[in-house]
């Protein structure tokens, strides 16, 4: 049965009557049109206008850390590219850190088009900003124009010169920007920017969070999709051998599925061993359910072990492309998958304690040996063959390509489907049904945007106070009432944060274009 999304006024309640069913769509084909649609991000897109109704990452706060780029000590200014446009990022020139300010610009100069990542970053009389070496126009961070000085005495010029800007958000330890294409006088009297979300992951403390980012070689769309897939960790993620559970230490970077599940610290459930291992490799035929959330999606996979017995993992799509996951009972993972342009792609990654306070130095060690400063480039890769092992392959691991560092097999996963994945040579079966979804809501969404509407979730302010959580379980519960057990589960979990309950400071929110007001909630990284 086919199932069509009419776009009406009301999306919102449009999705809630769609998804409700939970309906299964046997046979979706996707049209090379509607792949182009979905996968094309550039600006004046349908699908690159809709992405910039979102609060995009841009950078993280660690790449001006100057013990992990020399360079930034000297001068804090990077060259980027987002959704297919060229920016630069810098902090202006103050001498105390903590008064420096974020500007995003257009990374050409109105002037003539040169490129202003070669900026000089100074202080002035006039005030702080990045001058372009090619005739000295001077930008403030919210794109003022402070000097031309190769005009004449008097030269009013500056005053009608404004590079387009865009507002920044710090928030545990991510640099987020709004990139929707405003005109300097409309900004002016409208407030486009939707409220920052208060999530979890950006109302925990900075004692609390640790953020990371890497580059994949491949479209957005499909980066986001295979984190969504419920089935693929029991094939792709499948460990032949149940390593001793002590062995993967608290938090394990990329061994998510090494170590034991809730409710099965020991690994041991009515006299039988249950590390996730197991789990994943001899249920691999889950139950899948999806809802519809605010902000997107609530995502159920359901594996029945025995008869008493059920594997319960609920993660949450963020829509337009951010997941949420449980690392362990404490610990949760948010990764956003920001299109560099349309075949290259950033996924960012904040982990979120609901215990201890994380070891940010511990953790980044432990990632810098798969993923290379400053770029954060993956160090496997197509060029070698991301690490494949044949002997491992029939050994150890179902896809041969290491048990230290899952992230790599979804790499390869993302990236051997092309730069942008030909959907018309898909053949779809039950367990894509969470993909269908997704796909039905971006094409909806889409057309909303281009018809003049509001786009769903966190872009929607009437929604913002909805914006909290969302929460996530992966455990081993009572066969019947599982539903009762994993709500319960969740909250042990809130009631056991230091930090909940705290009133969170906002982040730092740096000069918007005038008019415009993040009006963000959270915790700032400090």
């Amino acid at each position: 049965m086919q199932r069509q999304i009419v776009c009406k006024q009301n999306l919102h309640k449009e999705y809630a009557n769609f998804f409700a069913s939970n309906v299964y769509i046997a046979h979706f084909f996707m049209k090379l049109q509607q792949n182009e649609q979905i996968t094309r991000i550039g600006p004046g897109t349908p699908c690159g206008d809709l992405l910039r109704r979102y609060w995009q990452p841009v950078a993280l706060v660690d790449e001006f850390n100057p013990a992990l780029d020399p360079r930034m000590a000297q001068r804090p200014v990077k060259a980027l590219r987002v959704l297919g446009q060229d920016l630069v990022l810098f902090k202006d020139g103050s001498t105390k850190d903590e008064h420096r300010r974020w500007g995003l610009l257009d990374r050409d100069c109105p002037h003539r088009g040169a490129d202003l990542s070669f900026g000089r970053l100074e202080s002035g009389q006039n005030g702080d900003g990045l001058r372009c070496p090619f005739h000295g126009w001077k930008f403030a961070v919210d794109g003022t124009c402070l000097e031309t000085p190769g005009e004449p005495a008097g030269s009013q010029l500056c005053t009608r010169v404004r590079q387009r800007s865009y507002p920044v958000v710090e928030c545990s330890g991510v640099l987020f920007g709004y990139l929707a294409q405003v005109e300097p006088a409309q900004a002016a009297i409208e407030n486009i920017a939707p409220p920052f979300p208060a999530f979890d992951c950006f109302t925990a403390p900075a004692t609390h969070t640790f953020a990371f980012k890497g580059l994949w070689n491949a479209n957005w769309l499909q980066a986001f999709e295979v984190g969504i897939d419920p089935v693929h960790p029991s094939f792709l993620h499948r460990f032949f051998n149940d390593e001793s559970l002590d062995a993967t230490g608290d938090n394990a970077a990329g061994r998510q599925f090494r170590s034991a599940t809730l409710s099965s610290n020991s690994g041991e459930i009515e006299g039988q061993h249950w590390p996730m291992t197991r789990i994943m490799r001899e249920f691999h035929r889950p139950e899948i359910r999806f809802e519809p959330k605010p902000w997107g999606l609530q995502l159920t996979a359901l594996r029945a072990m025995t008869e008493t017995l059920k594997h319960v993992r609920v993660t949450q799509a963020i829509f337009p492309h951010t997941f949420v996951i449980p690392l362990s009972e404490t610990m949760t993972i948010t990764q956003m998958h920001v299109p560099v342009d349309d075949t290259h792609t950033y996924w960012y990654s904040i982990f979120t304690s609901f215990a201890a306070p994380v070891d940010k130095e511990a953790m980044r060690n432990q990632r810098l040996r798969f993923i290379s400063l400053p770029d954060y480039l993956p160090k496997n890769g197509r060029h070698n063959h991301w690490g494949f092992n044949a002997a491992e392959q029939q050994s150890q691991t179902y896809l041969g390509m290491g048990e230290e560092d899952i992230n790599v097999h979804d790499q390869w996963a993302v990236e051997s489907m092309g730069p942008i994945a030909d959907r018309t040579r898909e053949h779809l079966g039950t367990t894509d049904k969470v993909i269908m979804a997704n796909r039905r809501m971006l094409l909806a969404a889409i057309d909303t945007v281009q018809q003049g509407g509001t786009p769903p979730g966190v872009a929607d302010p009437a929604l913002a106070a909805q914006m909290s959580g969302p929460d996530t379980v992966d455990g081993i519960a009572p066969a019947d009432g599982w539903e009762a057990w994993w709500q319960a589960q969740t909250q042990i979990k809130r009631d056991g944060a230091p930090w909940i309950g705290i009133p969170p400071s906002p982040p730092g929110v740096s000069p918007s274009p005038p008019g415009v007001s993040p009006s963000p909630h959270g915790r700032g990284q400090g």
